[in-house]
Order: structure tokens, then C-alpha cells, then sequence
């Protein structure tokens, strides 16, 4: 066991996990099985809430599980089990070659071609434990919370700051020969505060996101910017319906660009559920825009040495020029449109968006839009996967001029995706790394507001 407190200390080691594997895959040979596939996942964490000064949630996180998807020919079948004795591993392996035994042949199924799997990899700095136990959370979230009330007397309310850890290890094993695995973490401080003036009330929240616990900000700074983002919501009002620029800050600019790589995932290009269906060399965005993925960037957050077949990921562009390059496929959509997988089973990892034109910070991009909608917060889903119709609710700020004018809520903001990526005039170097989207703010000629 780890030399950690029970918060991050793992239950198995990566050869007790090999060996469970290897159980499995043999007791699937045994009853039949002409291939399968087999991932263990075993998990650790702590989180805690403190809502003025008091706990309100504290949780313990230790838990694992067994999935092993077994191919007859071209059946398959799948079972799981969160119990790892030997007699557990035995009926599990049973039950999933049953199912595949009665289930119509998939042409498209199986494992991946033994070629294009990793044999080799680098460390990627994924793991770092932070000796954390529930005493120490919670004095750190009634630090962020204090700090939060300490900034203004307008700050009345809390719901709640939180401190997470977690940590997992994951291993895959197929009847192919692929062996492999790895550990990684993920720690968080968060918080959500109410302001009130005689307008009325008002709440924003911050965090600050990492695998590395040192990387974290202080619990002060995080209840501080609590407060400030809070406190500028105060006196929001609403806008008249208008067409007008609108710059969506980095937390909010990811999901720009989260619906372009769901929409180029090969799940939604052969299911035709797509509104860029078929687009691949298609000019999507400005012809100045570069989307990449770099699934080995050290220590982020969507690295990974080997996708989820365990196929090798690999570095490669999905726009080059405002041109879709590709999409991103796994073995089975691969095989659905007759491509190859681009080591993508589980999704694209560290997307990241290059900032453009020039080396434009923040307060560029506000002078550039001289009069628009800076958009902070976005509300419900809104948005149609298959034709790219969007529509949500936003709140934000009023610029004018390039500065902040006043905050801005109750509002909808309305276009088609299509149309919005090649309305994209800049893209700013105030890049958010805490997800695996990375991208600065996007400003986005004209959109349609719709208010009062």
C-alpha cells in the first residue's frame, strides 16, 4: 500500500491488477471466447463542502470495478463486477460469454488492430497524491469561505466551498497481448458565494483545478475571487433584443468548442446526427484558426498515454488552415466509415486552440469588440446536435468602447454553430488549462440577443 493516509492510499498495485486481468481474459478463452477486452478502474477521494463555517458534506470515495467485453466472431457480449474475488471474476467472464453468445453479429465489432496499439510509452506526470485527510479539507474550505466573506460586507450568503481529491489507477488487458496502466489524480478548490444589494441578490462562483496539488491556488485567493466576481454581478440588468459582437471568456468559450468535437466524433458522423456531417476537408473555421490534440502534454488534464483500446495516442491537427482534418474516430466508428482509428476511444484529449491574431490578451479582445456582449455564465443546453441550431440563456457584462459598462442577465444569446465558428474574428492567449479543452476567450462577430 502507498505511504499515504487512507484518503489516497490505493488498494491494489498495477501487478495485482495485471493478474486480475490476465484471470479474466483466460477464463473467457476457456468458455469460448475468440477475443476480449478487459478494464479495471479502482478510485480514491475525499470531498468536502463547508457552508458558513459548518461541514455540510464529507464523502469518501474507494471504489473499483471489473468490465470485460468478450467477441464471438463478430457477437460480442459485456458483463462488470465490483467484486474481485476469484469466484466473482469467474462468473463475470460466464456471463459476459453468454450475452455474446445471443446477441446478432456486429460486422464492425472486435478488437483493434494489434498494429496500432502502444507498445511503448512515456510518463506523462499524471500522479501526485496529496496527503490531504478530512481535518486538513476542512480547514481549507473554511479558509476559502472566510476569505470570501472578508472582502465586502455585501457578501452575505455561502453555498459552499468545497475541497476535492481523487485519485485512480486504471488498467487494460486485451486477448491481443496489450498490457497496460497508470495512475493519475485530480484535486480541486471551489467555491460559490451571494451578494446582496438593494437591487437584490447575486451569486458566482471560482476554482482552481489541478493534478498537482502544489500547482493549486492559495484557498484565500479562491475565496477572494469568489467574492469579486460575485460582487461585479451586482445591479445586472437586462439588455433589448439586438444583433451585436460577443466574446465568451475561456470557461465559456470551451463549450464552443466542445460542440465542434462531439459533432466530428465518429458516434455522431455514423449515426448522421451531426451538422457537420461528412465535413472532413471542409473549411469550418477562418482560415487562420489551428485546433490541435496533444494527448501527451505533461501533467494535464486530458493526457493519456493510450486511448481507452489501447491504441497509442498520437499528436495530430483537426483544423489546419480554418479546415477540418479529420475526425475522431475509435476501432469501431473507424471501421463503421470505412477509416482508421485515430486513437480517440474515450474522446479528443487536451484540444487546444491556438490564440489569434497576434498575442492578444483579454483586455485586447474587449477593445477590439469595442461594443458588445461579454458572455460569463451560460445557462441550459440549447443546443441542436444535428442541425447546430443554438440557443441559451447567458448572463455577462455590457461593453462599451472596450470596458465593462454594467453586468447583464435574463438574456438569450441565438446563432448556428456553423455560422458562429466562421464569425470567429480572434481568439485570445488568456488560455483556461483547467479541463481538456484548452482555449483563451473567443470573440465572435455578431450574434443575435434577445432580451426585453
Amino acid at each position: 500500500m502507498d505511504q499515504l493516509t487512507e484518503v489516497q492510499a490505493l488498494s491494489h498495485s498495477p501487478a495485482s491488477l495485471e493478474e486480475r486481468v490476465r484471470t479474466v481474459l483466460d477464463h473467457a478463452r476457456s468458455c469460448g471466447a475468440s477475443a476480449a477486452q478487459v478494464i479495471v478502474t479502482h478510485n480514491v477521494g475525499l470531498s468536502v463542502t463547508v457552508r458558513k463555517g459548518e461541514v455540510d458534506t464529507l464523502e469518501h470515495e474507494r471504489d473499483q470495478q471489473m468490465a470485460l467485453v468478450a467477441h464471438f466472431g463478430q457477437s460480442k457480449g459485456s458483463a462488470s463486477t465490483t467484486d474481485f474475488s476469484a469466484s466473482a471474476l469467474r462468473q463475470t467472464a460466464e456471463a459476459a460469454c453468454r450475452i455474446a453468445r445471443h446477441t446478432e453479429p456486429d460486422p464492425y465489432a472486435g478488437l483493434p488492430d494489434p498494429a496500432d496499439q502502444a507498445h511503448d510509452w512515456q510518463e506523462l506526470d499524471l500522479d501526485h497524491p496529496w496527503d490531504c485527510p478530512s481535518a486538513t479539507a476542512i480547514e481549507l474550505a473554511r479558509r476559502i469561505e472566510a476569505a470570501g466573506f472578508a472582502l465586502d460586507p455585501r457578501i452575505e450568503n455561502s453555498e459552499g466551498a468545497s475541497v476535492s481529491t481523487r485519485r485512480a489507477m486504471s488498467f487494460l488487458g486485451d486477448s491481443q497481448g496489450f498490457m497496460g496502466g497508470y495512475r493519475s489524480t485530480r484535486h480541486s478548490l471551489s467555491c460559490a458565494l451571494v451578494a446582496r444589494d438593494t437591487a437584490g441578490m447575486q451569486r458566482d462562483y471560482a476554482y482552481t483545478l489541478s493534478r498537482n496539488p502544489l500547482e493549486l491556488n492559495d484557498p484565500e485567493a479562491v475565496g477572494r475571487e469568489t467574492a469579486e466576481r460575485t460582487l461585479r454581478r451586482l445591479g445586472s440588468r437586462k439588455l433589448g433584443t439586438r444583433q451585436c459582437p460577443v466574446l465568451f471568456v475561456p470557461e465559456m468559450a470551451r463549450g464552443l468548442i466542445g460542440s465542434f468535437t462531439r459533432a466530428v466524433g465518429g458516434g455522431a458522423q455514423y449515426r448522421k446526427s451531426s451538422f457537420l456531417l461528412d465535413a472532413a476537408g471542409e473549411e469550418i473555421f477562418p482560415n487562420w484558426m489551428r485546433i490541435a490534440e496533444h494527448p501527451h502534454l505533461p501533467g494535464a488534464l486530458g493526457s493519456a498515454p493510450f486511448d481507452g483500446e489501447g491504441v497509442r495516442t498520437r499528436e495530430r491537427e483537426l483544423i489546419s488552415g480554418g479546415v477540418l482534418q479529420g475526425y475522431i474516430l475509435d476501432s469501431y466508428a473507424a471501421r463503421r466509415l470505412g477509416l482508421h482509428t485515430t486513437g480517440n476511444a474515450g474522446g479528443a484529449r487536451n484540444v487546444t486552440v491556438q490564440p489569434h491574431p497576434g498575442d492578444k490578451g483579454f483586455r485586447e479582445l474587449l477593445a477590439e469588440m469595442g461594443t458588445g456582449l461579454l458572455v460569463t455564465e451560460l445557462i441550459g443546453q440549447g443546443v441542436n446536435a444535428v442541425t447546430g441550431d443554438y440557443s441559451r440563456g447567458a448572463a455577462g457584462f455590457w461593453v462599451e468602447q472596450g470596458e465593462i459598462v454594467h453586468p447583464v442577465e435574463e438574456i438569450t444569446i441565438a446563432g448556428n454553430l456553423r455560422e458562429m465558428y466562421r464569425r470567429i474574428v480572434a481568439v485570445g492567449n488568456d488560455v483556461d488549462v483547467r479541463g481538456n479543452t484548452r482555449t483563451g476567450s473567443i470573440l465572435i462577430e455578431s450574434m443575435t440577443i434577445a432580451g426585453d
